[in-house]
């Protein structure tokens, strides 16, 4: 059966994460001494002690759950003595950076530096504009747009995740997230939550985020991936172009997460084994809601790292 990697995006991180891991393997420990001489960052010290809202930042959870996710890569590939292999791998927003680096179109070095350049831009963008994000839960496709419609009069909003049946998160101006909020059920939603987040992201709100980004992008250095890499705005495969691949990445910021448009991609394509490395199990609970029959392996910590490269 073919093999995936998933890769979790913001909103994974947890005080405590990786801690056990760069106690306990010296490939997890590089990992974050890289990470940390490349961005400046203390992401070991925030990892593993906190405080909880400085690691829920945009501009340190980002660089901190791809250094993460790719030092369990590293640890599993050091435990069995050889690099582990996937047919495709997905990640969620800046996941999808993580699962690039994996397929081996960029190197770490250029991985961290852009998730860290990134999560700044998009920390900034939110400071700088009225923005939100909730999610409808009980919603479809028909009953997010008309939320949308029926919340544009007070300000820009659009879905900005398809996650999963019944979980889609809506992005936009506040005044428009609130006037949302009320006519969610009105519309057919089962309820709302409201998110604690920095601002509206996947959104065109993130434009200002998207034009610095697409500076770094330029300047980075971007191969063929070695195997297939979903793209979150497309839900399908990246083109193997290294520009094309840069243009997906910038409409990223601006345009919904079709995340499970990617997890029925592959389903469609076969996979039979789901590996989710990186902080908690996001991305296993979205895939039960999406196909229940299918299990997803979470490689989060230690224990599990350890066990699953032990065969």
């Amino acid at each position: 059966m073919s093999v995936a990697f998933l890769f979790p995006g913001q909103g994974a991180q947890h005080v405590g994460m990786a801690q056990d891991l760069c106690r306990s393997h010296g490939e997890a420990a590089a990992c974050f001494e890289q990470a940390e001489a490349i961005t400046g960052l203390p992401l070991r010290r925030l990892c593993f002690e906190g405080p909880e809202d400085e690691l829920a930042r945009t501009d340190i959870s980002q660089p901190a759950i791809f250094t993460m996710s790719m030092a369990v890569l590293r640890v599993v590939e050091a435990m069995r003595g050889e690099a582990v292999a996937a047919d495709v791998v997905a990640g969620l927003s800046l996941g999808e950076y993580t699962a690039l680096c994996a397929a081996g179109a960029i190197s770490f070095e250029t991985g961290v530096d852009l998730v860290a350049r990134r999560g700044r831009y998009m920390q900034e963008a939110a400071e700088a504009t009225d923005g939100g994000m909730l999610c409808l839960l009980g919603a479809d496709e028909d009953v997010a747009e008309a939320v949308c419609r029926k919340a544009s009069p007070a300000g820009r909003i659009q879905p900005a995740n398809f996650n999963c049946p019944g979980q889609i998160v809506l992005s936009g101006e506040t005044a428009a997230c609130r006037k949302a909020a009320e006519a969610a059920q009105e519309c057919g939603a089962s309820g709302v939550v409201e998110l604690k987040v920095a601002g509206a992201f996947h959104s065109p709100l993130m434009q200002p985020a998207a034009d610095r980004l697409a500076e770094a992008l330029a300047a980075a250095d971007i191969r063929p991936p070695a195997v297939q890499v979903l793209s979150n705005v497309t839900g399908e495969p990246h083109d193997r172009d290294g520009d094309a691949i840069r243009r997906r990445l910038l409409e990223q910021l601006t345009h919904p997460v079709l995340w499970q448009r990617n997890c029925e991609y592959l389903l469609g394509a076969g996979v039979g084994t789901f590996l989710e490395m990186g902080p908690g199990r996001v991305l296993a609970g979205l895939m039960r809601r999406i196909d229940r029959r299918t299990r997803v392996t979470s490689l989060n910590d230690l224990a599990s790292v350890e066990a699953y490269a032990n065969g």
